[in-house]
């Protein structure tokens, strides 16, 4: 069922399309009575060309552009188009007869000289022709180009749909994760009723908080990143007591630099992890300088000969997430040596908090 608004946009349709072929025929009574012939015999002459020209104007802007042009049927185009040029001739040619006929009643030197020459005939329909093909064209170029773009943007919005899912589901493995590690260590000191117990707690339940409520964000501050690693070396200090060499560099230029949350955490977590422990010690070496413009962040653990620091689901997930929030913007090197383990993460900053 047609709704009012259809309606009244097709009347709107029919009514401009009246306007112009109305404007046309004003044209074409101009166009051929500039000899100074005769008003009536001019009007009807060019009424008797309207049909013409109006058949074949949609002839070729509602059938052969869209159906064979526009979708690049070529040679279809070219031959249709020909059919219609011939057709169109010859009806040009009868509309001669006709103002020889009844309007100048056979009398050749009577008949309007406009109405003698099939080329200036010609000239006046196919001009208004070629102009409402032009327009029609750039119509549909213009709903094309609308129509591309569109999809463009629908196929943006479900890569992003995607890309979130994604980064939803590696953060999810992240969670479990990290808590698995910091529960086993405090499984520990529970056992061993340590002092160390209640500040490990709260600790912990500092990290939690971030894990609940900050890393659920796209980008968080890196002070509050800092922290957070600052929390988590302090819980690993206590498990590994005496066994543990950690130096750790920080030099920020801005509190308003932002990270991906829980980005640097894993490269950590992989060297208390796998990290060896040599002459009784683990040594890890962190280094973190900060700009607006570069974050630059190494870590170094020992490593013992023969052996090698696995990626563990922490590395892979962080190089997807890298690949996914920092694209061409970041660079990681990772260098597995004999003595040492080498992470080397350079990235250019991207959103906010």
């Amino acid at each position: 069922m047609f709704t009012k608004q259809f309606i009244l946009k097709k009347i709107g349709q029919i009514l401009l399309h009246l306007l112009f072929w109305v404007a046309v025929l004003f044209f074409y009574t101009y166009f051929f009575g500039i000899n100074g012939s005769k008003f009536d015999d001019t009007l009807q002459f060019s009424l008797f060309l309207m049909p013409i020209t109006i058949a074949t104007t949609y002839v070729i802007t509602y059938k052969l552009i869209p159906d064979y042009l526009i979708t690049k049927q070529y040679w279809r185009f070219v031959l249709y188009s020909f059919y219609t040029l011939i057709i169109s001739v010859y009806l040009l040619m009868v509309s001669i007869f006709f103002s020889l006929i009844y309007l100048s009643n056979f009398e050749y030197d009577d008949m309007n000289p406009a109405t003698k020459n099939l080329i200036f005939i010609s000239t006046a329909v196919y001009l208004v022709v070629i102009i409402v093909s032009g327009f029609k064209l750039l119509k549909l170029n213009l709903k094309q180009a609308s129509n591309t773009r569109l999809l463009e943007t629908k196929i943006l919005d479900a890569q992003l749909k995607l890309k979130e899912q994604e980064l939803n589901y590696l953060k999810m493995q992240i969670h479990p994760h990290f808590l698995f590690n910091t529960l086993n260590t405090m499984y520990g000191f529970a056992l061993k009723k340590a002092d160390q117990t209640p500040d490990m707690i709260l600790k912990l339940s500092n990290l939690l908080d971030y894990l609940l409520y900050q890393a659920e964000k796209p980008f968080v501050l890196l002070s509050e990143e800092i922290a957070h690693i600052k929390d988590y070396i302090a819980l690993e200090k206590m498990r590994f007591n005496d066994t543990l060499k950690v130096n750790i560099n920080i030099s920020t230029t801005s509190e308003s630099i932002t990270i991906a949350p829980m980005l640097l955490i894993p490269f950590i977590e992989n060297s208390f992890k796998h990290g060896a422990i040599i002459n009784g010690i683990l040594k890890i070496d962190i280094q973190l300088s900060a700009t607006l413009e570069e974050i630059h962040f190494s870590i170094k653990n020992s490593n013992a000969e023969g052996t090698s620091s696995k990626s563990g689901i922490g590395l892979e997930n962080i190089k997807k997430r890298l690949e996914l929030l920092y694209s061409e913007k970041h660079e990681l090197f990772i260098n597995n040596t004999p003595n040492t383990f080498d992470v080397e993460l350079r990235l250019k900053p991207v959103g906010h908090a």
